[in-house]
């Protein structure tokens, strides 16, 4: 089955705002594409609509925040990381207040909206800055979950999420610890270290890899920061090769976080998948994916390449 994880956050929202009336939510102008419209329909007292103005969005945010509310502030992720970085810098990250981000629309997957609109700089922005948590979700049971997570920590986190819709992974009786690597598959000769969207490529790289004597793992990163470093290491020491997938730069994102942590014991390599420091372009997901190298097809070729066959 295929779900978008937009819709599992608007419904995330309204089964939280049901138990907890500190929740409040805020968007800018994008409430049905984002699926906060959700919580609109069930109490629109609590929803905010700040217009075209993201830095204002996020300013009443903080503000609400430091009222002792807990809200989620949702947009596009070029937008909601770039246009309003300084403001979450200077009035959310800084004074440590308890401000959900909650990204929308990221990466190439985006499609057709061009390079304008696919955000794939928003982890390297958001890992940048102290006291924020950073978490990337896979598919609709997982963001379900994780939005439920992310209302019980108390200061500022940047949730990431896609456009489109993804297979499942996860059903409604899975269990999460986002805070350690989730072990989905595993595999004695290469590691392939996952997040958000590409998770799922991973897994459908890895059957294909079997076919061709290559046993290969897969692991699942859903906090960038903090990441779990000691389930890093163990992954990597574990295996000959290892390898990030990632719809992100490759500058910053997953392969950054994994590299910062690998360089501590360089012994072990690791190779990165992912977006090659250019923008994207317009034109159909699938079809923008497929020229970026983000299918289960490329990672098969490159895990191939170095592992010498």
């Amino acid at each position: 089955m295929k779900h978008e994880t937009r819709v599992a956050y608007g419904e995330a929202l309204k089964e939280l705002a049901e138990v907890n009336k500190d929740i409040v939510v805020f968007d800018a102008d994008l409430s049905k594409s984002t699926k906060t419209a959700e919580l609109k329909k069930a109490d629109p007292s609590r929803h905010f609509n700040a217009g075209i103005a993201e830095c204002n969005m996020l300013g009443m945010a903080a503000g609400m925040a430091a009222s002792g509310k807990i809200p989620f502030a949702s947009s596009f992720a070029v937008f909601a990381s770039g246009r309003a970085f300084e403001i979450i810098r200077n009035s959310i990250a800084y004074p440590h207040l308890n401000v959900k981000v909650v990204a929308t629309h990221a990466g190439l997957s985006v499609g057709e909206d061009g390079a304008s609109h696919q955000a794939i700089e928003d982890i390297a922005l958001m890992r940048s800055l102290p006291n924020m948590r950073v978490f990337v979700a896979s598919d609709y049971y997982e963001t379900k979950a994780l939005i439920k997570h992310v209302a019980s920590i108390d200061g500022p986190c940047y949730v990431r999420l896609q456009r489109g819709k993804s297979d499942d992974i996860y059903d409604e009786d899975s269990t999460f610890d986002f805070d350690k690597v989730k072990v989905l598959k595993e595999g004695d000769d290469v590691a392939l270290i996952a997040t958000g969207l590409m998770t799922q490529e991973a897994l459908k790289a890895s059957d294909i890899l079997k076919d061709k004597g290559i046993d290969a793992g897969v692991y699942e990163v859903v906090s960038l920061k903090p990441i779990d470093e000691e389930g890093i290491l163990k992954i990597v020491k574990g295996h000959k090769k290892n390898f990030t997938i990632e719809e992100h730069n490759i500058i910053g994102g997953l392969y950054g976080a994994v590299s910062e942590v690998v360089a501590k014991d360089p012994s072990n390599p690791v190779y990165p998948i992912g977006v090659n420091d250019t923008f994207g372009e317009s034109g159909q997901a699938d079809e923008v994916m497929k020229k970026y190298g983000l299918t289960a097809d490329n990672i098969v070729n490159i895990v191939m390449e170095c592992a010498g066959k």
